[in-house]
This record gives structure tokens, C-alpha cells and sequence, in this order.
């Protein structure tokens, strides 16, 4: 991600705006996009604020926070509930759809971890193992 124009040099821009010049002169004169002295010309007379806006960050969490006690009580009352599981009960109780994804990262914010079992872990690993072995043995080291 790119980093925000500093702040002398936006408050060099708004000085020379200040001082006579159009956003456009002002814009060729400081090498940057006549869109952005208007921009950074509009905030500073309308809030009086000549620093960069925060970047990035979660704006969309905030609809599935609002149900994280709830997850988090179902993931306790069961705790093999699937994630689709958990959708289905917040779709049905509360007209809320939301993909096992989004719920997976409420959940992960949260401190809870994907528990496997032993069976699940052992599953196919024996026959790949021979196989890399096999291949490991059979090369020339070309």
C-alpha cells in the first residue's frame, strides 16, 4: 500500500491555494493530481484539517461483532457446530446471512481455534510420506 503525501507538502499546497493560486497551479507547481489539491482544498475549508485520512483497516466486521457473544455461546453450548451451522442459527434468528469465511474470522479474532483430531491428522499422510521417501531415494541429485 502507498503511503500518504506528507504533510509539508500538503500544507504547502493549501498555502499557495491561500496565497492566490488555483488548485490546478497549485497542482503543476508541487507535481501532484489537480484532484487532489481540490480535495485537499475542500477538507481544509470545510473541518480545517490538512492530514491524511487513516488507510485500509476493517470497515464490514462490525455487522458480525454484533453477534459475537452469541457465536461464541453456540461454539461453547456445541462445540463441534460447523460453521455453516452457526450461519444457518444467525440467518433463521436474526435474518442475517453471512458466509462461513466471515464467520471463521469473527471466531479467529476471538482466540478460537480449528481443533483436529488425531484420525483427521493421520488421514492419507502415511502413503505421501512413502511416496516423497521413494522419490528422495530414486533421484540422481541432477
Amino acid at each position: 500500500m502507498t503511503k500518504p503525501l506528507s504533510q509539508d507538502l500538503r500544507s504547502r499546497v493549501i498555502a499557495a491555494i491561500d496565497g492566490g493560486l488555483s488548485c490546478r497551479q497549485a497542482a503543476a507547481r508541487f507535481g501532484i493530481a489537480a484532484s487532489t489539491a481540490v480535495k485537499w482544498t475542500q477538507r481544509w475549508r470545510a473541518a480545517g484539517i490538512l492530514r491524511s485520512r487513516a488507510q485500509g483497516g476493517d470497515r464490514r466486521s462490525g455487522r458480525i461483532e454484533a453477534h459475537a457473544k452469541e457465536i461464541l455461546a453456540l461454539v461453547a453450548g456445541k462445540v463441534d457446530i460447523t460453521l455453516v451451522e452457526i450461519g444457518e442459527h444467525l440467518a433463521a434468528r436474526h435474518g442475517e446471512r453471512f458466509v462461513p469465511s466471515t464467520i471463521w474470522r469473527c471466531l479467529d479474532r476471538h482466540g478460537q481455534t480449528l481443533k483436529k483430531n488425531s484420525a483427521r491428522q493421520r488421514a492419507g499422510t502415511a502413503r505421501r510420506r512413502r511416496a516423497a521417501r521413494r522419490m528422495a531415494h530414486h533421484s540422481t541429485g541432477a
